[in-house]
């Protein structure tokens, strides 16, 4: 088992920043690609970011390209979501995730518990 969990949330004026972090344990992290994953209340679970093994190869999501960015320190066991000029619509819980491949989809192995973002308009 790869456990996870997310840190960094809270609330935030419209045009901040937020620095989310995700923690692994249990199982060799520079294995797994890890992904972004955010729920609005009411809305299905929408991609974000995700990341390769090595860093190497990232996807970002049309919607919040240009403001996020997604990074992994393997020596560290973490994966990083930098959120920039925030707007009221990034409002959602955000769930980092764990998986064989970098994917848009959610079918990902493991999932953290999700840390709540509000952005206040």
């Amino acid at each position: 088992q790869l456990q996870l969990v997310e840190s960094g949330g809270g609330l935030v004026e419209d045009g901040g920043s937020l620095r989310l972090s995700c923690a692994a344990s249990g199982r060799t992290f520079g294995n797994y690609a890890m992904g972004w994953f955010r729920q609005a209340p009411g809305k299905e679970r929408e991609f974000v970011a995700a990341i390769s093994w090595s860093g190497g190869t990232t996807n970002v999501a049309d919607s919040v390209k240009g403001r996020f960015t997604i990074s992994r320190g393997n020596a560290k066991n973490t994966v990083y979501l930098q959120m920039n000029s925030l707007k009221p619509e990034d409002t959602a819980v955000y769930y980092c995730a764990a998986g064989f491949h970098v994917l848009t989809t959610p079918e990902y192995n493991y999932w953290g518990q999700g840390t709540q973002v509000t952005v206040s308009s």
